[in-house]
C-alpha cells in the first residue's frame, strides 16, 4: 500500500500546499517531526503502530476530535470522515475515488 502521503490524522497530504512550499515529506516520512514542530497526533499514532488514527481502538479520541474541529485548521470534521472512509474502503480505493471526483 502506498501511504507516503496519507496523513496519520486523516489529512490528504497528496494535494497539500506544504509539500511544495515547505518541502514537507508527510508525517509518516517525517515521523511526526514536521516542518512546523512535533505533531502529537502523528507521534501517538506511530507509537501505537498504526498507519493512521482511524485504526486506533480509541478512534476518534478527544485529541483528534479537537484537532479536526479546530476552526484554524478549516477542517470541520473532514479528517474524521476521511479516516472512516479509509477504514471502510482502504486508502488506495479512497485515493482512486477522490481522483475521479477531481
Amino acid at each position: 500500500m502506498t501511504t507516503a502521503f496519507m496523513g496519520r490524522c486523516g489529512c490528504d497530504c497528496e494535494g497539500c500546499r506544504h509539500r511544495e512550499t515547505d518541502g514537507c515529506p508527510g508525517c509518516q516520512a517525517a515521523q511526526g517531526k514536521m516542518f512546523w514542530g512535533e505533531c502529537e497526533l502523528a507521534i501517538c499514532c506511530a507509537t501505537k503502530g498504526h498507519d493512521h488514527c482511524g485504526q486506533c481502538r480509541e478512534f476518534p479520541c478527544a485529541r483528534l476530535q479537537q484537532y479536526s474541529d479546530d476552526p484554524d485548521q478549516g477542517d470541520n470534521g473532514e479528517r474524521i470522515r476521511t479516516l472512516r472512509a479509509w477504514n471502510e474502503m482502504g486508502y488506495e480505493a479512497w485515493r482512486r475515488e477522490k481522483s475521479k471526483q477531481a
